[in-house]
């Protein structure tokens, strides 16, 4: 897949282009990704605002998904 990414006047990626045929190709896969809204719902801000915070405040708790796996 061949992208380009563009930036404002402060070097900051704003956008990026690909090619209709990757695009085509991306909804093949995700049927349902034109009808996706780029805005989440506050309480999932909220939510992702709150794991993240408490990873930061204790990175020995992440493991790899391979070590959930096992246990499990």
């Amino acid at each position: 897949m061949d992208l380009q990414f563009l930036s404002d006047g402060r070097g900051r990626t704003t956008a990026v282009q690909m090619s209709l045929e990757d695009w085509e190709r991306i909804k093949s896969l995700y049927p349902d990704i034109e009808y996706l809204s780029g805005d989440l719902p506050a309480w999932q801000k909220d939510l992702l605002d709150m794991r993240l915070k408490a990873i930061a405040e204790n990175p020995d708790r992440i493991r790899p998904g391979s070590e959930l796996f096992d246990e499990l």
